[in-house]
This record gives structure tokens, C-alpha cells and sequence, in this order.
């Protein structure tokens, strides 16, 4: 099972994190190394001067050694409490007579033991002989020290709360930095499903603008040589179309001049041979009809050259119905978005090539159009053989012709020249549920039919 990847968000978020925890720790380390410092001055200047002032009053009270001890007692009981010092006066047996009293900055609050331990500077205490009493003056740190706790704390909750405020701050930044990736990572998604039609904007961000170009301009690269691919397929389809309609016109041809040609030179030959074998006795006439008999025979050999370039083996032997429906059947598949209904009726007779290749272009440049331009979902594409002409109309349900459509992009002016050239109808109708419809009818002249050699002889009786 692979892990989940991590996701460039949460590693920028682990990085700032990081920093900003080493930073924290930075600060940290200088904070208490200057506030280490800071309590060290601070007790050591408080000791100075209560070294001093308590230094005064031994001198005096080793000066008058009969009232000074009982001065020197109220003196301390007035002052109470020497700043960062703690007073003691001991008896000569160590009895002790005299405490200062406990600070009344912050009653009762310690700073924590770890703490303390780092923070309390080390200064030595020191010892006053006053004649039968004994002062000793002790430095105390631990209101400076519980002052610094008080500030680590309160440091800290400030640190943390502005901590809590930059990763909001930065997880809201980085959302919205990083919000065109999943514009970017769906549009490369369209791509990879052969679908181009996503153009990126700018980003007002250099590198993201640079990859915005990069993939706007792969994605017309591509675009457009699927859309040549696309045509080209088209063309190479209708080529097939055009020539299973060539391969018909051969067949109707060679299918001709077996069946009429082929049998009216069996018949001559036939004729031929029998005024051969009734006129031995006249010369002239014989050799007229050995003369037949050879022509007749080198046509034989003529019409069947002829046969045989017109009909190849394993030539294909389309029909027009069936050209239309082989195109529509390629071109849904090209469009599957679209759903098209083609119908096609049987050719009662031989199409012209010049007819098949109108049907055929007309068809491909309509459904191209569809493509293109309409917008549509569903398209009908029908095909009549009608007495005298062939109708082809292609119906969508997408916008329809604009008012004033422009020739070169739908095409109209070469449709309406290819069926003026034979002398055909073509309308471009708006449906009454929307979309467009193409009607071309073109004419389909019936083949006469050709004389019998009874019908022949009877016109000539």
C-alpha cells in the first residue's frame, strides 16, 4: 500500500512551521541568557548596597558597645526587609534573634525549581561581626526570578497566540497561491482526455503565468492538429466515398457494354457468319462478310480489354446510399457527443458521378458545420430517391443561421455553386424547435430505355 503523497501545501506549512519554531527557540535561548544577566546586576547591586548600609551600622554599633546592640536591633526591626537580601542576626552561641520578614512582592509565588536553578545567579553570603551579635546578609533572587517567570509565561502565551495567527495567516495565504494548481491540474486532466478546449488565465504571478502560456499555447498546438487530423480523416473518408461512386459508375458502364454492346456484336457476327455460309458462289459478297466477321471479332476483343480495365477483380461495387451511411457512421464516430440519425432510402438507379460527388460534399460540409458552429446535440440526415431528382437534408437542434451568416465560415457560397452546376434547389431553413435545416433536391434523370431489335425492326417496318 503506498503512502499518501504530501501535498506542496502542507510541506510549505511544515516548513514555515519549522522556522518559526526555530526561531522560537532562538529567541528563547536569548531571552534567558539576557535575563540571566539582567536578575545577576540586579541582585548584585541590591547586595552592594545592603552590604554597605548594614556595614554602617556595625561600625556604630561596635563605637558604642553599651546602647549599640539595642540600636542596632531597632534599626533592622524598622527596616524590615532589605531589597533581594534576606537579614539574619545570630546570638554568640548561634541562637537566632532576628529574621527579616518574607517579601510582600508576590506572596507565596516560586518560580519552578528547573527555572530557578538557571536563573538564580551565585553570590556569596556574607557575614558581619557586631560585637556580641553576629548579621549575616544573604542574597535573595527569587522575586527577580519569579519576575522572569511571570515574562516567560506571558512571552510565551504572546508567542504562541502570534504563532496561531501567522499559520492562519499563512494557510490562508498559501490556499489562495496555490488555488490556480487545481485550475491548472483540471485543465491538464481535459488534455489528457483529448480535450483542449480550456485556456488558462493570468495568475498576476510570474511563474504561474509562464506555465499558463506554456500549456495555452501546447493546448493550440494540439487543438489544432486534432482538428487537422479530424479534417483529414473526413477528407480521407470522403475519398473512399468518391471512389466506392467511381467503382460504380464503372460497373454500371462494363455492365453496359457486356449487356448491349457485347450482344449486338454477337449478333452481327452471328448475321455475318450466316451470309458466309449461304454465299460461297459470290465472291464478293463472301469476303465482305469474312471482313465483318473479323471487325466483329476485334471488337469482341476490344469491348473485353475494355471490361476487364472497368472491372477489376475484388472491385468494390458501392452504392450512393450506402457512401452516405459509411460517412455518417464515421463522422458520429469522430463526434460522439452528437448522436445523429441517418436514413437512407435504396438508389432505384445508377447515379452520375458529378451527382454522387455534389450528395457527398454537401453532406460533408453540413455535418461540418454542425460540428463547428451549432452547438447541437442530435442531428438528422435523410436521403431520397425521388422520380427525377435526389433529396438530401440535414436537420440539427442546435442555434441555427445567424442573421447575416458569413460565407467563408459556413461555407454556403460553394454549396450553392456546387448545386447550381447541376441545376438543382438548396434552402437553409431555421426549425421551428431551433436549429438549422439543409435542403438540397438535385436532378436525377431516369435512364431511357434502350430499343429492343423488335422494337428496332418495328420502327423501320
Amino acid at each position: 500500500m503506498h503512502a499518501r503523497p504530501v501535498t506542496l501545501g502542507t510541506r510549505v506549512g511544515l516548513v514555515l512551521a519549522a522556522t518559526l519554531a526555530l526561531l522560537l527557540l532562538v529567541g528563547a535561548g536569548w531571552w534567558v541568557r539576557e535575563t540571566r544577566k539582567s536578575v545577576h546586576e540586579e541582585v548584585l547591586a541590591a547586595s552592594h548596597v545592603a552590604q554597605q548600609w548594614v556595614a554602617v551600622l556595625v561600625s556604630e554599633t561596635l563605637r558604642d558597645r553599651a546602647d549599640g546592640p539595642e540600636r542596632l536591633m531597632a534599626h533592622l526591626r524598622a527596616v524590615g526587609r532589605l531589597r533581594a537580601n534576606q537579614l539574619e542576626v545570630h546570638a554568640p552561641d548561634g541562637a537566632r534573634l532576628y529574621v527579616s520578614p518574607e517579601s510582600t512582592y508576590k506572596p507565596g509565588r516560586f518560580a519552578p525549581d528547573w527555572f530557578a536553578e538557571r536563573m538564580t545567579p551565585a553570590l556569596p553570603v556574607r557575614h558581619f561581626d557586631a560585637g556580641d551579635r553576629q548579621i549575616v546578609l544573604r542574597p535573595d533572587a527569587s522575586r527577580a526570578v519569579l519576575d522572569a517567570w511571570d515574562d516567560l509565561t506571558a512571552g510565551l502565551g504572546t508567542a504562541l497566540a502570534l504563532l496561531l495567527v501567522v499559520a492562519l495567516a499563512a494557510r490562508f495565504a498559501l490556499h489562495r497561491a496555490l488555488a490556480p494548481l487545481a485550475q491548472i491540474d483540471a485543465a491538464l486532466t481535459r488534455g489528457a482526455d483529448g480535450r483542449f478546449d480550456v485556456r488558462l488565465p493570468g495568475y498576476r504571478v510570474a511563474e504561474l503565468d509562464r506555465l499558463a502560456a506554456s500549456y495555452n499555447r501546447l493546448a493550440d498546438t494540439l487543438d489544432d492538429t486534432r482538428a487537422h487530423n479530424l479534417r483529414l480523416e473526413e477528407d480521407q473518408a470522403f475519398a473512399r466515398a468518391v471512389h466506392a461512386r467511381l467503382e460504380e459508375e464503372r460497373r454500371v458502364i462494363a455492365r453496359e457494354l457486356h449487356d448491349e454492346l457485347g450482344q449486338a456484336i454477337t449478333a452481327v457476327r452471328a448475321i455475318s457468319g450466316a451470309i458466309l455460309q449461304r454465299c460461297e458462289d459470290r465472291p464478293q459478297l463472301h469476303g465482305s462478310a469474312q471482313a465483318i466477321l473479323a471487325m466483329t471479332g476485334q471488337m469482341q476483343d476490344g469491348v473485353r480489354t475494355i471490361l476487364q480495365r472497368l472491372r477489376p477483380a475484388g472491385a468494390d461495387t458501392g452504392q450512393l446510399d450506402r457512401a452516405v451511411a459509411d460517412y455518417c457512421r464515421l463522422w458520429s464516430g469522430h463526434h460522439p457527443d452528437i448522436r445523429i440519425d441517418c436514413r437512407t432510402a435504396p438508389a432505384g438507379a445508377p447515379t452520375g458521378e458529378a451527382l454522387g460527388l455534389t450528395v457527398l460534399r454537401l453532406l460533408q460540409e453540413s455535418l461540418t458545420n454542425v460540428a463547428r458552429h451549432s452547438g447541437a446535440t442530435h442531428v438528422e440526415v435523410r436521403l431520397d430517391f425521388q422520380p427525377g431528382a435526389v433529396a438530401l437534408e440535414v436537420r440539427d437542434n442546435g442555434r441555427g443561421l445567424p442573421p447575416d451568416p458569413r460565407p467563408g465560415r459556413y461555407g454556403l457560397t460553394g454549396m450553392r455553386e456546387r448545386v447550381a452546376e447541376l441545376h438543382g434547389e438548396l434552402a437553409f431553413d431555421t426549425t421551428s424547435g431551433g436549429g438549422l435545416r439543409v435542403s438540397a433536391r438535385l436532378p436525377h434523370p431516369v435512364p431511357t430505355e434502350i430499343p429492343t431489335e423488335e422494337s428496332f425492326h418495328g420502327q423501320h417496318s
